[in-house]
């Protein structure tokens, strides 16, 4: 018969002679199965189309999560010969919208990946 160890009075396993006392190290571990579910989330807002607008909608662009710039569409009131700087202005703004809606569905899917730095893991989608 070998002499295994026993649980200690607190219910865990005594501390090994010349091993360190890892048993508070599971309770500092992170949830895996919600950080897998954050990461599918996080994985599904990359692969959806975002449209950011401005003016009212009279200039529109559109973009995947992956940033890969799909349209640009501008309403023909939108275009004024005499003011160009105007409709640099549109396309400016709705470019700013676009990516903040991007980076807001993202954040959203972070969820418990929010406070992890992986290092770019995800290719730049988390903030």
């Amino acid at each position: 018969m070998t002499d295994a160890p026993t649980p200690d009075d607190a219910g865990g396993m005594p501390a090994i002679p010349g091993m360190p006392d890892l048993g508070g190290l599971t309770g500092a571990m992170p949830d895996l199965g919600g950080l897998m579910d954050s990461f599918q989330k996080v994985q599904a807002a990359r692969s959806q189309t975002y449209e950011g607008q401005s003016g009212g909608g009279v200039v529109k662009v559109r973009a995947t999560g992956e940033m890969t710039f799909e349209a640009v569409e501008i309403a023909p009131e939108a275009i004024d010969a005499a003011d160009p700087a105007m409709l640099q202005d549109l396309v400016l703004a709705a470019l700013n919208d676009l990516t903040a809606r991007m980076a807001q569905a993202q954040s959203e899917a972070m969820g418990a990946l929010g406070g992890l730095d992986l290092g770019g893991l995800l290719g730049g989608a988390a903030e």
